[in-house]
């Protein structure tokens, strides 16, 4: 079991996505999706988030919020919890990405993105602003199989 942050930093009506193509064996291969990464030892949730943040893209953030929390489960890949982060506040320059490529994509844009299904739930909740919220997303074979908000099934679309 992994813990994780995740984040989306915002620039007006932009989010800055990484489009995941460097590494092997990656459970994110081709996807896009935020910045963020596996805790360190005694590391809090903010000092990943902001660790990765530097690391990944080299800005220091300087305005963030812990939007909800996301039970992340795929078969054959284990589970992980993720901290889900939006920012709106960074300071620094950008630095190339050693797993991926960093874009800003318009936030009207995201659907048209080689996402995880379940991304496109928390996409909308963060669109709505939705209060901090428990997201649980189990996979097979990378397709979403069950969502649960705060405890509630969602109905998934149909294939």
């Amino acid at each position: 079991m992994g813990m994780t942050t995740l984040c989306y930093i915002e620039r007006g009506d932009e989010y800055l996505m990484l489009h995941r193509v460097s590494k092997k064996n990656d459970v994110n291969k081709d996807k896009w999706i935020g910045v963020g990464g596996h805790f360190e030892n005694q590391e809090s949730p903010e000092e990943c988030l902001l660790r990765e943040v530097k690391e990944e893209t080299g800005l220091t953030l300087t305005s963030y919020r812990f939007r909800g929390l996301v039970t992340f489960i795929e078969e054959g890949w284990g589970m992980e919890y993720m901290c889900l982060y939006t920012a709106d506040g960074y300071e620094g320059e950008m630095i190339p990405c050693n797993e991926g490529n960093l874009e800003w994509v318009k936030k009207s844009e995201l659907d048209n993105l080689n996402l995880w299904e379940g991304d496109k739930i928390f996409f909308r909740l963060l669109r709505d602003e939705a209060p901090f919220f428990s997201l649980k997303l189990r996979y097979q074979a990378n397709e979403l199989v069950e969502a649960v908000l705060d405890g509630k099934a969602l109905e998934l679309p149909q294939p």
